[in-house]
């Protein structure tokens, strides 16, 4: 997916879950990291080699699972409780590069339990209108949602 598709739909998913605005905007930084630690296309010496890489490592989902779960064990292991919240906004950033993963996967493959070894869909091609189309679909059944269960 493009950017914009991953900052949109990544944040309408948390929003509608969280409604909280600090998160959603954590998690729509953590949106780009897989695709940030790739380096930047239009920069490659060789965007051959770099496709080549794209979606490899960055985009597995083992390190940002361990992350979530050290954190998340760290405040288990805090005696003072009031730092909830905050341990939160490493979470809400690991979970939107999850997000991205799990959103690439439905336009191509990722890898999901080595590195090496990609699986996903390709439900629509990057940068398409059924990708927009996706997106606003996303969008549209948040909003929904909202209207039924909401407060």
């Amino acid at each position: 997916m493009k950017w914009i598709s991953h900052e949109v739909v990544t944040g309408v998913l948390v929003y509608t879950v969280t409604e909280d605005l600090t998160l959603t905007v954590c998690a729509m930084a953590g949106a780009v990291i897989p695709d940030r630690l790739d380096g930047d296309p239009r920069k490659a010496k060789d965007y051959w080699l770099w496709r080549g890489s794209h979606r490899g490592w960055s985009h597995w989902p083992a390190p940002y699972l361990f992350v979530i779960a050290a954190v998340l064990s760290a405040e288990q292991g805090m005696e003072n409780g009031d730092s909830g919240r905050w341990m939160l906004i490493p979470v809400a950033v690991m979970a939107g590069a999850l997000l991205h993963i799990l959103e690439d996967a439905l336009c191509g493959k990722v890898p999901l339990i080595f590195p090496g070894e990609k699986i996903g869909l390709k439900l629509f091609p990057v940068g398409s209108f059924r990708e927009y189309f996706f997106a606003l679909g996303i969008v549209l059944a948040a909003y929904g949602i909202k209207l039924l269960y909401g407060s």
